[in-house]
């Protein structure tokens, strides 16, 4: 990475929709910086919007998707939309440890002698 100075960075659409995109999916800042080949310092001046809403532009998107997923009756879908909306658990009740005293001595009572 070279390190320009900002004042010769200048941002186009083009370079806003790589941050945008970069950011979706996930992609570091560093290595987005290195994909425009300026500073980290520079792509957060110049692209603060970009770095701050793609993410949650993504989730939107993303979470629509199976929203409409679940809606159409896609069990899966349905299935994730409520343990992560709606605080559903896949949890069973530990069963009681039975009482092994009394089971030898139902046992015994029952045994001839």
């Amino acid at each position: 990475m070279t390190n320009k100075p900002t004042s010769n960075h200048v941002p186009t659409e083009a370079t806003r929709q790589t941050v945008q995109l970069h950011t979706m999916v996930g992609t570091n800042q560093t290595d987005i910086a290195r994909v425009l080949d300026i500073d980290e310092k520079t792509l957060r001046k110049y692209y603060r919007d970009e770095l701050d809403l793609a993410k949650a532009k993504a989730n939107a998107t993303i979470g629509g998707a199976l929203f409409n997923k679940a809606k159409t009756g896609d069990t899966s879908a349905m299935i994730f939309w409520m343990k992560t909306q709606a605080g559903w658990r896949e949890t069973k009740e530990p069963e009681e440890a039975p009482d092994l005293a009394a089971a030898l001595a139902l046992i015994a009572a029952k045994l001839p002698g």
